[in-house]
């Protein structure tokens, strides 16, 4: 899967916490996920566009 975070963002989201390369992985995977599962509501609502109701 392509990588759909910014890690350097990420860690400027978490302040001075410590970021595990593992967590980077496990959230790509879950971003990667709530994307599938928005393309398909917008499929079967005969769209092309992906919209914020999506999610």
């Amino acid at each position: 899967m392509a990588d759909l975070i910014v890690k350097s963002k990420v860690k400027e989201f978490v302040g001075d916490m410590s970021v595990g390369a593992d967590f980077y992985d496990a959230l790509n995977e879950e971003v990667g996920k709530l994307i599938n599962k928005a393309k398909t509501r917008c499929k079967d609502n005969n769209r092309s566009t992906l919209k914020a109701r999506d999610v």
